[in-house]
């Protein structure tokens, strides 16, 4: 363990609670830098100045807070507003301060990169997603006119903005999919599988008791899937759903007045998730956009029985193939059907897929290797 090395991070929310998706790979991966003896100097953009938490104190070196930008107007710069608003002066004075390689977590963290500032730090970008791809994809899930017009101008500019990715030294994509266009356009880009928490494949056999739905509902993408889903689970007055999540309760009970098969269950943290987990027999998890890897079906399949998905949920075959995949209303109505009467049997097969190919160590490890040699790389011009 080499306790010298040391690693910035720029992290667009506060990674603790990890309580949805992009995040959750955030703290997960400072987690396991901190095992492998990174010294983690953490920068979080966020709505409100908070204490640091004693959990993220643990994993790291010092925190830094920055108040993301309220002003309105920022939307009618030609900048990205989900980037402009995280522009901030102490943000490059405390940069500077520390000796270190920076790890910039999704384009809405790379303000100072497009200033034309750190010219001489090793730059590695973790790309969450194609936010072009992103934001018109919410746009066509939103319902309120206003938002869903803001969503399609974000992305018009995040479109031109990407460019920004050809000045790092490297970026670190979360899906196949992502790695295969940065390649092609900027010939930077390197598969990291998504850090999620989970240290082993709970041993479940047998049959569960629900079909069970988790996501944040604060998300248009999310809120469209469960409208989805229940109107699914009307054609399935036999089985039962349950909705799991720690937000959105209103939205759901407004959406199942009337149906006495689907269930809200109300999320405080991932003890309670797990539990739902344990407890299902059929996971379903649901996009109706392309969008890197949704840490959902990870958790699923690390905590719980079968999985059916969609297309848009990820990309990569070895994992995607422990699922059954679906395309439609009515095949998934079938797999339902099919599944609700088998046994859980998978395990074994389960275990080598995930532990071989989503192991938090395993791939932090990825990330030294990266760093290092483009250290080398850097020191050698």
């Amino acid at each position: 363990m080499d306790l010298s090395k040391s690693i910035q991070i720029i992290s667009f929310d506060n990674p603790f609670p990890p309580k949805y998706g992009g995040i959750i790979d955030v703290f997960y991966k400072i987690e396991a830098l901190h095992r492998l003896g990174y010294k983690v100097y953490l920068h979080c953009f966020v709505s409100d100045i908070v204490k640091c938490s004693p959990e993220l104190k643990l994993i790291t070196e010092k925190v830094f807070f920055y108040s993301s930008s309220k002003n309105s107007f920022l939307f009618f710069s030609k900048i990205p507003y989900s980037v402009i608003s995280r522009r901030n002066k102490d943000l490059l004075a405390n940069i500077e301060k520390i000796d270190a390689p920076i790890l910039f977590e999704g384009l809405k963290t790379t303000y100072l990169v497009h200033s034309g500032k750190l010219l001489n730090h090793l730059k590695i970008l973790r790309l969450h997603n194609i936010e072009q791809d992103y934001f018109k994809g919410i746009a066509s899930s939103e319902k309120s006119l206003v938002r869903k017009v803001l969503y399609y101008f974000e992305s018009f500019k995040f479109k031109y903005y990407e460019n920004i990715i050809s000045k790092f030294d490297k970026v670190l994509t979360i899906s196949h999919f992502e790695e295969g266009y940065v390649t092609k356009k900027f010939n930077n880009s390197c598969y990291v599988p998504v850090f999620h928490g989970n240290s082993f494949v709970s041993h479940l056999k047998g049959k569960g008791d629900f079909v069970l739905y988790h996501g944040d509902l604060n998300t248009a993408d999310n809120r469209k899937s469960v409208e989805f889903l229940v109107s699914v689970f009307k054609e399935l007055p036999d089985y039962n759903l349950r909705i799991a999540s720690g937000t959105g309760e209103k939205f759901v009970k407004n959406l199942i007045k009337k149906r006495e098969n689907v269930f809200f269950d109300k999320l405080k943290n991932f003890d309670d998730l797990k539990c739902l987990l344990g407890q299902a027999h059929i996971n379903v998890t649901w996009s109706f956009q392309k969008s890197g890897t949704k840490l959902k079906i990870i958790n699923s399949l690390f905590n719980s029985r079968f999985s059916i998905i969609n297309d848009n949920i990820i990309d990569d075959v070895l994992i995607s193939d422990l699922c059954c995949k679906v395309e439609s209303k009515e095949e998934l109505i079938r797999a339902i059907k099919k599944l609700n009467n088998k046994s859980f049997t998978d395990f074994n097969r389960r275990f080598e897929v995930l532990e071989l190919n989503l192991n938090d160590n395993t791939n932090v490890k990825l990330i030294d290797e990266i760093i290092t040699r483009n250290n080398e790389k850097r020191s050698a011009i």
